[in-house]
């Protein structure tokens, strides 16, 4: 399944412009990354993935929509997916958008 090219869309329109944001397909979907790191991505399963501080995992999962993402098998924490569903309201999808760059933001930016 390809990305939803209109989440693609309305995550572009919440993301801020600058030298520091890159998009990527990656993984089936398109990334929005921050200074190299991986801040959201309209999934190529459907939704939203954000990374997320890890310490704050288990209070965010607490959501009926939210799932910790599973890649290969396995569970990759600090990262969750948000249903299509839930990010069909504009306030959620701003605030999970919010959410992934600006721990993105918080991270040491990659060396290139």
């Amino acid at each position: 399944m390809a990305y939803d090219e209109e989440l693609a869309e309305r995550i572009r329109e919440l993301v801020e412009p600058g030298p520091h944001l890159v998009e990527k397909k990656m993984f089936g979907g398109l990334a929005f990354l921050v200074s190299g790191h991986m801040a959201v991505a309209a999934s190529g399963k459907g939704g939203l993935l954000v990374r997320v501080d890890p310490k704050e995992e288990d209070d965010l999962l607490a959501a009926d929509y939210v799932d910790i993402m599973v890649m290969g098998g396995r569970e990759a924490h600090g990262w969750l997916r948000v249903t299509p569903e839930a990010v069909d309201d504009d306030e959620v999808l701003r605030e999970w958008v919010d959410r992934g760059v600006a721990y993105a933001r918080s991270l040491p930016p990659k060396k290139k």
